[in-house]
């Protein structure tokens, strides 16, 4: 247990039994406590292995590499159709730890074998992803807003497709196009400063 930690589970207004609940089974899996994007995580040998995190209708366990787990019982979720990697499992009170607590410890073992066994998720390629027609016309018709694009990181990329081509009037997709524009000619993500 480490007390850096502990202000997570002190202040928190919701989920608190069952926040407790998930770090003492996790714990006692011989994982490393630590802070990580304002949440425990726990870890082995220094790579991330599940994150305890809450939403407003549930807490859930993410394994970052979730993807790569047996789902046999089904209870691993994917987020959103763009988590390529990570998968949560949800409980909504503490029965449903208690009840699954074995079932649960599987899971974390065996995510310490992926990690122990240097298994890896296979991302998706930027190139892969869907691209806005209003996005794909500014490229063609813009050869530095092009170049610039293709300096950029992969996960820079494809948090900019994603953007653009999660709206659903052209108008939007547009205007976020072209709102995004300077930050890309300038080397930057979509949430870089």
């Amino acid at each position: 247990m480490n007390h850096e930690v502990d202000f997570y589970f002190s202040k928190a207004q919701t989920w608190q039994k069952e926040r407790e609940q998930l770090r003492e089974l996790v714990l006692d899996c011989g994982l490393i406590e630590v802070v990580k994007w304002g949440s425990p995580c726990y870890t082995f040998q220094k790579s991330n292995i599940v994150l305890i995190h809450v939403f407003k209708g549930y807490c859930a366990l993410l394994f970052f590499k979730g993807a790569l787990l047996q789902n046999a019982d089904g209870i691993l979720v994917q987020q959103s159709e763009n988590v390529q990697a990570g998968r949560q499992i949800r409980f909504t009170n503490v029965r449903e730890i208690v009840q699954l607590k074995p079932l649960l410890k599987a899971y974390i073992y065996e995510a310490i074998e992926v990690e122990k066994a240097g298994l890896t998720v296979k991302f998706k390629k930027s190139a892969e992803f869907a691209i806005a027609e209003e996005f794909q016309n500014k490229l063609a018709t813009n050869p530095a807003l092009k170049t610039a694009f293709d300096a950029l990181t992969p996960g820079r990329q494809r948090a900019y497709l994603l953007y653009f081509s999660q709206a659903k009037q052209a108008q939007t997709r547009e205007s976020r196009v072209e709102k995004c524009m300077p930050q890309i000619l300038n080397g930057k993500g979509l949430n870089d400063e």
